[in-house]
This record gives structure tokens, sequence and C-alpha cells, in this order.
């Protein structure tokens, strides 16, 4: 049974109260169910406030403005329809006026304030750190570690899509509000991030201290990632190191639980399926899963699907729209961005990784017996049931070939209520970080060492699990290590950071994004600060970022 990470807002603020000025951005007298003097009195009380904190962070995935954010406009996601957003349209939509990238922005805070919180109020001599079937003082140190972790990882990604950024390490309350503000140079705030993981890694355990929570694997990846970002490959190695050299953590190469007898599902692609992907389900290569409940306290699921699965009933055959909306198939898909053409065909016809069972790529007409409870497919003029349905890709999606429904799309997300078809959310559990990340790092940070054949070495270790042809050293460069992200990692790393940390965004957007990278500038590197963040630093003049002055 999932363990629920209950919906607790802790405190309903943004940046430690540089926007309490702004309209509509800060409510003065936030909501509290709980008050930190009544809540961190004791060891209950904190895990509930982690609980809060993860809840928060866990809407990262939780709504397809903050999923695209991450995942849309780079060079294996581009839009498939047409919503209003930044990423087809970039040029006067990417804005400081943008209310998307204040509430990205805002939410990026709230992590960093509730993860804050935790940290200070766990210094209170008062508190009764008794319990959980540890000493005090492990659960004290614990509690504050993983509040560190997070905020790391909050300002992992502030400093990605803004550069220089606030940098705040106090809890805000009533008494502390700010109208001063500096940007802090975007190298101490991710050192600041290195030391947040560096205290973190050595208090979280690895296997995580309640389900939904973040491992010592996990928090060693980030380090890896880190230390590439500030160019220091050696301590990058090191840090992948930790994480691949532990003995818990291990590459899925078999099938297992609910896919161990499906001849459709290959090892790679049973790491996604509903009930194995959590640790506790045999993923052992997880470092870090979400879980979302149906009928649970926490009312919304996630976007994943809504976001990414095709709309495949509107595919149109012969004048039928043949294909039904099945639990099998994700359920209904609303494909608000896609798979770039590149993302598709860069797979090697074996490669397990994109498969049909990994990678949407045809569909099969069903009768009424396999789609139960589901109705049949419809039958077009001259098919059968058995008779395959094919995506199509020959052609890019561009803004004049774009809201395609027969379009491939990657089936990690799938996920919906078995007894809504129509369902906005899906509470299928989501594999956030595993140890594929992990060893991709490892080899960047061998490339960048000088060291080409060891990081052939490594990567070779996910192809061949994936039934890939191996590479050798003159294979390796930086764009070969993108391209091998994309395919292991396509639908799931947060895409833009690695593209901005590589210095490869721009380049390779414009390069493969065929729907949006077409309009992309240099400045669209960095996210313009939200005016609303600027107005409201009464006191400071707060700089606006290069191309929006």
């Amino acid at each position: 049974m999932k363990t629920i990470i209950k919906n607790i807002t802790l405190f309903a603020i943004i940046l430690a109260g540089l926007l309490s000025c702004s309209n509509n951005v800060l409510d003065k007298n936030p909501p509290h169910i709980l008050s930190g003097e009544t809540l961190y009195t004791n060891l209950a009380g904190f895990e509930a406030g982690l609980n809060g904190l993860y809840n928060i962070a866990r809407h990262h995935r939780w709504q397809s403005e903050k999923i695209e954010h991450s995942l849309n406009g780079t060079d294996n996601m581009s839009s498939n329809y047409r919503r209003g957003n930044i990423y087809y349209r970039w040029e006067d939509t990417n804005s400081p006026a943008n209310s998307i990238l204040l509430e990205i922005f805002s939410f990026w805070y709230e992590v960093i304030n509730a993860a804050n919180t935790i940290i200070e109020r766990a210094e209170n001599p008062d508190v009764n750190w008794s319990g959980g079937g540890d000493t005090p003082a492990n659960n004290k140190m614990r509690v504050i570690a993983e509040a560190h972790a997070l905020r790391g990882w909050a300002y992992r990604f502030l400093t990605s899509d803004w550069g220089d950024v606030p940098l705040a390490l106090e809890e805000y309350t009533g008494s502390t509000i700010k109208t001063d503000w500096e940007r802090a140079p975007r190298l101490q705030v991710r050192r600041q991030a290195i030391e947040d993981f560096k205290f973190a890694q050595q208090y979280i355990p690895t296997e995580a201290s309640l389900q939904g929570r973040i491992t010592k694997g996990a928090v060693q990846t980030y380090l890896s990632e880190m230390y590439l970002t500030i160019n220091k490959p050696d301590s990058a190695l090191y840090w992948a190191n930790q994480a691949i050299n532990n003995p818990a953590y291990k590459l899925v190469t078999k099938k297992y639980g609910v896919a161990a007898n499906n001849p459709d599902i290959n090892a790679f692609g049973s790491m996604f399926k509903e009930g194995n992907q959590n640790r506790e389900e045999g993923n052992t290569e997880a470092l870090w899963v979400w879980q979302f409940t149906l009928n649970s306290i926490d009312e919304r699921g996630n976007e994943m699907s809504r976001a990414v699965v095709g709309n495949y009933n509107q595919i149109n055959i012969n004048g039928v729209r043949a294909l039904q909306y099945t639990y099998e198939r994700g359920g209904r898909g609303k494909a608000y961005f896609g798979l770039t053409k590149w993302a598709i065909d860069i797979y090697e016809d074996k490669d397990e990784r994109g498969t049909n069972d990994i990678l949407r790529r045809y569909f099969i007409l069903r009768d009424a017996q396999y789609n139960a409870p589901y109705p049949a497919d419809r039958l077009p003029s001259g098919y059968k049931y058995g008779d395959t349905i094919w995506c199509h890709w020959d052609k890019p999606i561009t803004e004049k070939n774009s809201s395609r429904a027969d379009w491939p799309y990657p089936r990690k997300g799938e996920g919906t209520d078995p007894e809504n078809m129509s369902a906005d959310f899906s509470w299928s559990d989501i594999v956030y970080l595993r140890l594929a990340d992990t060893y991709l790092l490892k080899a960047e940070a061998e490339y960048k060492l000088g060291n080409a054949q060891a990081a052939a070495n490594t990567i070779n270790i996910l192809r061949e699990r994936a039934n890939s042809s191996p590479v050798s050293a003159k294979d390796i460069n930086i764009d070969f290590i993108l391209d091998e992200r994309s395919r292991e990692l396509v639908g799931e790393e947060d895409r833009r950071i690695t593209l901005i940390r590589t210095h490869k965004w721009y380049e390779r957007v414009k390069k493969y994004n065929l729907y949006g990278g077409e309009k992309v500038a240099q400045r669209d590197t960095l996210f313009p600060i939200p005016q609303a963040v600027i107005d409201a630093n009464l006191t400071k003049t707060m700089p606006q970022n290069p191309g929006w002055n």
C-alpha cells in the first residue's frame, strides 16, 4: 500500500516577503492548518512538517504548467497543442509579466521557505526528538538533512532558469519582511546548494525515511550534477561513484513484479508500470519516487499523462475515430507537448528504450473482450481486430503541422483513474530520479576529465542493458552524451536544466525543436525575473536579466 504524503499546507508564502506588497501574490494572512509553535515541538510534528514540504515538492509533477516548464521547449520535447504557453511562441510571451513564470518562481521559494522553517525550528532546545526507532540525535539530524536536500534541489532549478537569484536561508515570518533583496551571484547560490546536499547526504538514509522521500543516492546524484555545473568533474565523479557503488542501488536488468510474465514489456519498460515504480515493489534503480493515491486525502493526482500522452482517440481512419480510451493505453491524453522528431529517430531498431512498450509508436485494434471493461475499438473500413494502427512521425511537428493526435509519445507517465477514462489526473506513481541518471553523470565527468574510454565504458553499461550497440572512445563527446541522456531519460529528466548546465540549450533547441525552437533567442537561455518580484522590492532596485531591460 502506498504511503500517502499528507497535504498539509504549512506556509502560503513565496520569497520571504519579497512579494508581500504585490497584488494577488502573497496573502498577508496565509492560511495555517497548524502553526509552527504548536507543530514543531516533537518528532511527530517535524515528520508532519516534512510531509508538507514533500507535498509541495511533488507539485513539480502535479501540475501541467510546472511539468511543461522543465520538459518542454528543449531539443527532445516541443509543443503539440496551442494553449498560450511560452514554448512555441517565446518572443513577447516570455516576458516579466508572464503569470506562469511568476507562479513557478514563487513555487521554488515556497519549497525553500518550508525547508528553512524546518531547519530553524529544529534548533529549539525544547523539541522532543524521541521516537521513530532511532536516537533523538539521529532523528534531529535526519530531519534537518531532508530539509537541506530539498532546499538545495529548489536552488538547483532557480539558478538554472533565472541565474542570479535572492538567497534566502532563514524562515520567513511577519517580523522578517524584506523589501531590499539582492540577487546573489549564480555561483554563490550553486555553492550553497552543494553545501546543502553535502550536509544532507551524511544523514539521509540509503532507503527513504518514508515512502516518497529522498534517498541518500538521490542526494549524491544531485551533488554530482551540481559539481559538473560548476565545472568540477573530479568531485562530480566522486559523488556519482558514491551512489553507484552503494550495493542497495542496482540497475534493473530483468523484468520483475507486475511485468515479469508480460511478453509485451521488456526489462527497461518494466520499471515504469503501475505496481513496479517503487523500491518496495522491486525497483532497485529508483532513487526518488513520488506517490499519488486515488481517493486519498490528497484529492488531486499528477498531470503527466494529461501533458504528454497522445490524444489517440482523435486519430481518424477512413472517417472513423477507431481507438477507445482504455487504462492500458493511459486513459485520455491531451498531448500538450510531445517528442521532437529527432528524439523519436535517435534509437537503433533494437534499442529497448525505444520500443512500443515505452515509446508509443503504434496501437493494436482490440475487441470488447480484450478492452473490457472499456468499449471495443471501432473498426474502420478494411480493418479487423488485431490490425496495427501506426503513429506517424515522417514530418516533424511545426507551427503548420501541430495538434498531432497520431504522434508517438513516451509512456513513462501513463496513468488514469480506471473508473474514469476522461479524468484529468493520473494516480500512477512517478519515478522521478533513478540510477541511470547517475551513470550518465559519471560518464560526463569521465569525459571532462579526459578519459573518453572510461566514459564509453560507463555508457555501455546502460546500452548493454538496452540491447543497444556498444560505443567506443571516438564516439564520445558532449553531444553524444546528451543524445544518450535523451534515449535513456526522455520524459523523466528536467531536460532544460541538463541543456543549460552543458551550455547546449540554445544550440540544440534551434537545431532539433521546429515548433518554438525557430523563435528562441539567446536571451531565452535565462527567464526574466517576474516583474511582480522587481516591483515588490520597494527599497532596493532589483536588476532584470539581459534582454528585458
